[in-house]
């Protein structure tokens, strides 16, 4: 890790956040390409992965950028930068067409919208926060912190990168092969927003704390919003708890061990 970090470090931010966004998008890839050999993941199993993820989420918003950020710019910018990000994604939410499997349609949709295209909407709206959170993190300068937040978001990627394509298959999306597709395609768009986040904040200092307040709100809206309802929908919150509690365990472990 220590070469890796040097590495890094060489070369600019954008470069940086396109490695990051890179690598948790492969993340993704193996997750959702699990489906093929494990094609029937019982659905506690899935919410229990899902609370993992979103305890990963949850305490890589504080360790990673919110308490990073209260130290870079003072805690207002910060604050202003997580209304800001729930704000983003409750009207992303509510503009974009998409497909909760809870709720079912949402956004401005035409009926003969399909329902594949509004389930990868809705993945999509889901991978954003992350991938511009990956980015905000190698942006700042602290490559450190940033390796730790890259391999949470990978981490919790591979759960959620499975739930995603068996989700999918569920849902009457095709053989398994386009059901992993689905999951594959959904972290696709955690590249870009990498690559943005980075640039953006290596081109203007001031905006981290912003930036990292905003990355951090719009995950904790995710979390909130999809993540908690659908891991508790079908009657396995308790596994969904200790599965967020797990995930929230295993990133207080990378804060302290990479810190």
């Amino acid at each position: 890790m220590e070469s890796f970090l040097a590495w890094m470090a060489g070369h600019g931010p954008a470069f940086q956040g396109l490695i990051g966004g890179l690598v948790i998008t492969v993340f993704n890839t193996v997750g959702a390409l699990l489906i093929l050999i494990w094609r029937r993941p019982s659905e506690r199993f899935l919410d229990t992965a899902l609370g993992f993820a979103a305890g990963v989420m949850l305490t890589a918003s504080f360790t990673s950028l919110i308490l990073p950020g209260i130290e870079h710019g003072g805690i207002w910018p910060v604050l202003i930068g997580i209304a800001l990000g729930a704000v983003g994604l409750d009207l992303a939410d509510h503009l974009v067409p998409h497909l909760h499997l809870v709720s079912g349609r949402e956004g401005h949709a035409g009926r003969r919208m399909k329902a594949v295209w509004l389930f990868i909407l809705a993945i999509t709206l889901h991978n954003m926060p992350e991938g511009l959170a990956v980015g905000v993190g190698w942006g700042s300068g602290n490559h450190r912190e940033a390796l730790e937040l890259m391999l949470a978001i990978g981490i919790q990627n591979l759960p959620e990168g499975l739930a995603v394509a068996a989700s999918a298959l569920s849902a009457g999306m095709g053989a398994y092969f386009y059901a992993s597709v689905v999951g594959i395609r959904a972290g696709l768009v955690e590249v870009p927003l990498a690559v943005l986040g980075a640039w953006a904040v290596g081109l203007a200092g001031p905006l981290l704390p912003y930036a990292m307040g905003f990355a951090a709100g719009a995950m904790l809206y995710v979390i909130s919003d999809e993540i908690v309802p659908e891991t508790h929908r079908k009657g396995h919150e308790r596994y969904a708890t200790w599965g967020l509690l797990a995930g929230a365990m295993v990133m207080l472990f990378l804060d302290v061990t990479l810190g």
